[in-house]
């Protein structure tokens, strides 16, 4: 079955435009007058020229950091795919919201607003601050005897990202991360690079929350599985929906549906690490054009995510052997992007300042 895309879906995707290229010349010419030998900043130039061009040339406004951070459980979690129990996921969204995870030090320091979304967390949730309760429903089913959502609830993960990314143009959001919690989400993630780049389980499967070797192999094993049962004929490989329908889960449909959200509004959006990223792979699969909103944060030692970033087309801005998740690696990326801003911004020309170009 190849699942049709809603109405609202389509028209979204019709929306996304590509960055005006304008702007990237206008800035490729600026940086080049600057008081640097041309393309010695590395890859804080491109950096500088993309936020440009997303930014339509405006850089005048100090950027307005915010991470959403999405929240789910996957009933994968059955089959001993992750060292924590799922009950951590519930734990950890108070711990969020108490201010005591890596998330919320990082969001503090680097002055991101901070919002915790609960698409399908397996417990309920009194009115919290901080807190944005959007369950589709308590969790995911187990992929591997069934589809892990409906097409009803798919639609509904995606329109929660889409309300998100609305919620984050009303705020005036210029700069935003996304992350995720969920155990059981790297098996998830695993088959979705799987599918996508068409490598072995092997290959894409790492440790997630922390494993043995005996214990990785099993998971391996487990994603095997899922993708024999679940796309043993090739037509099935090819919809990024029926992808997700069959295998994501409730905070990676939601990140999507982020991605593509903030794309059709002209938001930059920092991907964190494994989970995020096969969110943005999906998006980009859907429309190519969000490649022009996004920038890796880091590399994340799980196996995985460097066939994702090469299968999108991104270079990660830190590589620190992180794999935590929570948005932690995209945030850390904030300072290096706003760094970058600020050099395109208030460097002095040589013209400016007075001093000899290169000889020619």
């Amino acid at each position: 079955m190849t699942m049709a895309y809603s109405i609202m879906l389509a028209e979204l995707l019709e929306t996304i435009a590509v960055p005006d290229p304008k702007w990237l010349k206008q800035a490729r010419s600026r940086l080049d007058i600057l008081t640097k030998p041309p393309g010695s900043l590395g890859r804080l130039e491109d950096i500088a020229t993309r936020m440009f061009a997303i930014r339509n040339g405006n850089i005048s406004v100090s950027l307005n950091k915010a991470v959403y951070v999405f929240a789910a459980d996957h009933g994968i979690v059955a089959e001993g795919v992750s060292a924590y129990p799922k009950e951590v996921t519930r734990q950890m969204v108070f711990n969020f919201l108490a201010n005591g995870a890596a998330i919320n030090v990082l969001a503090n320091l680097h002055q991101a607003d901070l919002t915790v979304v609960d698409v399908g967390v397996d417990a309920d949730f009194e009115e919290l601050p901080g807190l944005l309760q959007r369950k589709v429903r308590h969790g995911s089913r187990n992929m591997l005897y069934e589809a892990a959502m409906t097409e009803d609830e798919l639609n509904s993960a995606l329109q929660v990202g889409f309300e998100v990314a609305e919620l984050a143009h009303e705020k005036k959001h210029t700069l935003i991360a996304i992350g995720e919690m969920g155990i059981g989400n790297t098996t998830a993630a695993s088959v979705i690079t799987a599918v996508l780049t068409e490598q072995p389980a092997a290959m894409v499967t790492g440790r997630g929350a922390g494993f043995d070797r005996n214990a990785k192999e099993k998971k391996i094993g487990i994603v095997n599985a899922v993708v024999r049962k679940h796309f043993a004929l090739e037509s099935t490989n090819s919809d990024p929906l029926e992808i997700l329908r069959r295998v994501g889960g409730l905070e990676i449909a939601a990140m999507t549906g982020m991605v593509l959200g903030a794309a059709k509004y002209g938001i930059p959006v920092i991907i964190d690490g494994f989970i995020s990223t096969a969110a943005a792979a999906l998006a980009c699969t859907m429309n190519p054009t969000v490649k022009g909103y996004l920038f890796a944060g880091h590399r994340s030692d799980e196996p995985g995510h460097r066939f994702l970033l090469e299968y999108i087309g991104l270079d990660p801005i830190l590589d620190l052997d992180m794999r935590l998740g929570e948005g932690t690696g995209a945030v850390l990326a904030m300072p290096i992007v706003e760094s970058a801003l600020r050099l395109y911004k208030e460097m002095a020309t040589f013209a400016s300042a007075g001093i000899s170009g290169a000889i020619t």
